[in-house]
């Protein structure tokens, strides 16, 4: 949900022009995923972004096919101004079958300083709707161009 995350070495090299094969740099997360999916696990990764978008999330965008999607994530996009009306954590959550909740919590300079995992189920609750709410609304990775 955040328009910049830390501004590591990665990122500033896509800055400077250089491309490289997301699979290439970061194997062991479409292992795990695609470990997953095979097992038929769904993962679906949904991005509220600000338009127009930041240079972080453009490349974000970029990275995605190569990475997300040869994984086996189904993303989507949905533009922040469509996501007004919906209540949404606080923080970037990931929500594991319904039951737990891994929150990331990142400083204002985008640099992640811890995670935490919740399980009450009203925190549950929340994420869920919130997420079938935002995937609803949400363009798929393919049919979404970034402004």
């Amino acid at each position: 949900m955040r328009d910049a995350y830390g501004l590591d070495d990665d990122y500033r090299e896509w800055v400077r022009g250089d491309r490289f094969d997301p699979a290439e740099r970061w194997p062991w997360w479409i292992e795990l995923v695609r470990s997953g999916v095979d097992r038929g696990v769904a993962v679906h990764r949904a991005r509220i972004v600000s338009e127009p978008v930041s240079a972080y999330v453009r490349y974000e965008y970029e990275l995605t096919a190569g990475h997300n999607l040869k994984a086996g994530e189904d993303v989507r996009w949905l533009p922040r101004r469509q996501a007004s009306d919906i209540a949404l954590p606080g923080n970037d959550f990931w929500l594991f079958d319904g039951t737990t909740v891994l929150f990331n919590h990142f400083a204002g300079d985008g640099t992640m300083t811890g995670e935490e995992a919740v399980t009450d189920p009203a925190v549950v609750r929340l994420c869920r709707d919130a997420f079938v709410a935002v995937w609803g609304r949400a363009v798929a990775h393919g049919a979404y161009r970034p402004s």
